[in-house]
């Protein structure tokens, strides 16, 4: 890893940076103090212990459950960015790359780091009594209630941050995408000037928004959970949110939906114009119980991503 160009690219940015000599001190020093880093940048290729044999190490632990990886390499076919996305890394480097586009990927990771310790804060609040539930429908219209309802629905199954950071990022394009009209272009460039919540305000502040919700249903059957999110939006193409695609691979967004899939759900599929979205999570044998929540299901004829 040229950590000389890191430091370069990130120095006039208030960042305190730490630099391991290679794989095995990296991991000695996220382990000593794990709550210290915000992010990580690994080299796929690095001396005693590789970049993905470091993320192995990581993702098999709790405790860096919220910590996002950025994994930078040279190996740039789709074969290589889609192992290393299945492996947790959210976010990807190709070498060689500029200035901006490490600033821009840093900043994600780190807002991403700070969305994953609120979900994980506001999960440990919750109280046992929750988990009894069977089925329930709720609306939201901000990001701050989706992603507090995606905390209070993911302590619903095994892997409640998993699950959690899922529904977070299907909950929160409802609002922004479908809801408010911020397309991915246009959030680029509110990220890249860091007016994003500034805009998010702004649109849910119109008096034709005032009204304006999405909404989440669960219900439990056949050993699973399933969770069907729908907004007032028009719909998007959604199939092209499905995979990782080469022109989003180096963004700093637009890899939640694909990401979801991959990690937090069992299965993920939308509906017609692609306002409506099912996404089901298996459950622990002995924890499921089929009920029917009324007006929750899904009607027939969806349309499978």
């Amino acid at each position: 890893m040229d950590v000389a160009i890191i430091g370069q690219f990130l120095e006039h940015h208030p960042y305190r940076l730490t630099f391991a000599a290679d794989g095995v001190e990296a991991w000695e020093r996220l382990s000593a103090e794990p709550e210290r880093f915000d992010t990580v940048i690994l080299d796929r290729m690095m001396p005693r212990l590789d970049g993905m044999e470091l993320l192995s190490r990581l993702r098999a632990e709790r405790r860096f459950d919220c910590l996002p990886v950025i994994l930078q390499t040279a190996a740039n076919t789709p074969d290589d960015v889609a192992e290393g996305l299945a492996a947790g890394a959210w976010y990807y480097l190709g070498k060689p790359y500029r200035a901006l586009a490490l600033q821009r990927i840093v900043a994600g990771a780190i807002e991403d780091r700070l969305n994953r310790r609120e979900l994980a804060r506001l999960q440990a609040e919750l109280d046992e009594t929750w988990t009894l539930l069977r089925d329930g429908r709720f609306r939201f219209r901000t990001p701050g209630q989706a992603q507090l309802l995606a905390a209070r629905l993911g302590n619903l199954c095994p892997s409640p941050s998993q699950a959690a950071l899922g529904l977070s990022e299907l909950m929160i394009n409802a609002v922004e995408h479908g809801n408010l009209g911020i397309g991915y272009r246009q959030k680029t460039l509110l990220l890249d000037d860091g007016g994003l919540a500034l805009e998010i305000q702004r649109r849910l502040d119109l008096p034709e928004q005032q009204d304006v919700w999405a909404e989440i249903g669960f219900w439990r059957e056949s050993g699973q959970i399933c969770f069907r999110i729908e907004d007032r939006g028009p719909g998007f193409d959604w199939s092209r949110f499905l995979e990782i695609s080469p022109e989003r691979v180096f963004a700093s967004h637009g890899r939640g939906i694909a990401m979801a899939r991959e990690l937090s759900f069992e299965t993920l599929e939308f509906q017609g114009a692609g306002n409506v979205v099912l996404a089901t999570v298996r459950m622990e044998p002995g924890d499921a119980h089929e009920t029917t929540a009324s007006g929750v299901r899904p009607q027939a004829g969806s349309k499978s991503g």
